[in-house]
């Protein structure tokens, strides 16, 4: 199993312990990235990779390794602390980057059978709007199965966290990665996927955007086509 990791911060304190404790008992190799350390660009509204082709960003060689891991990943884990009731904005930057891949325009067949984890801590509230941001991606990628993991640690770096909170974070990990373990290797999308895949196929038989239509078109999505196996 191959498990990619995003961290939305360089420093490694709770969210990124967390995000380890999951990959190390899921096992196999792990690839890590740290934001901004990593990517750090802002999204300049261009809009060339809708139009022409991803290519055509104007930060498309330094993205293109981070690309490259997550698609040859099995697992996505997006891990990001929270900031004011949000992720990251260097997380949300790198995710900017990517609405060319969302349903609604050019999706990486290969999601259609990934899952992802949205990880995210704060010393007290807001892991579920920080996971949001990040799970909106995931879903509109087409992964298909979607995990959360949120953790108010009441402290502000890891060694601060009580070992009764370490118990039950260690646990929440185990029971996702036994989830992901059980469904690697057949993991299909769920019923919610689907029907926006099949939205989207519907407009994309007429489509308004040429380059998104093509992209469906080779792939055979307009017709009865579907990115998973039935």
């Amino acid at each position: 199993m191959k498990t990619v990791i995003i961290h939305g911060q360089s420093h490694k304190g709770s969210t990124y312990h967390t995000a380890r404790l999951l990959a190390d008992k899921l096992g196999g190799e792990v690839t890590e990235f740290f934001l901004p350390r990593d990517f750090g660009e802002f999204c300049t509204g261009c809009t060339r990779c809708f139009e022409v082709g991803e290519e055509k960003c104007p930060h498309f060689a330094k993205l293109s390794p981070i690309t490259e891991a997550i698609d040859a990943a099995d697992v996505i884990i997006l891990a990001s602390p929270v900031y004011v009731f949000h992720a990251t904005g260097a997380m949300k930057a790198f995710l900017d980057h990517y609405g060319w891949r969302w349903m609604v325009h050019s999706p990486e067949e290969s999601m259609f059978t990934k899952q992802g984890v949205c990880i995210s801590t704060a010393a007290g509230m807001g892991t579920g709007s920080a996971n949001k941001d990040m799970a909106d991606s995931l879903f509109f990628w087409g992964v298909a199965r979607i995990y959360k993991l949120g953790f108010g640690v009441a402290a502000s770096d890891w060694q601060g966290i009580s070992d009764k909170k370490r118990k039950t974070i260690e646990k929440a990990a185990e029971r996702t990665a036994q989830k992901i373990k059980s469904r690697h290797g057949r993991v299909k999308p769920t019923l919610k996927t689907r029907a926006v895949f099949f939205a989207m196929h519907l407009m994309q038989r007429k489509g308004f955007n040429p380059r998104d239509v093509k992209h469906w078109q080779e792939k055979g999505w307009t017709g009865n086509v579907r990115p998973w196996k039935s």
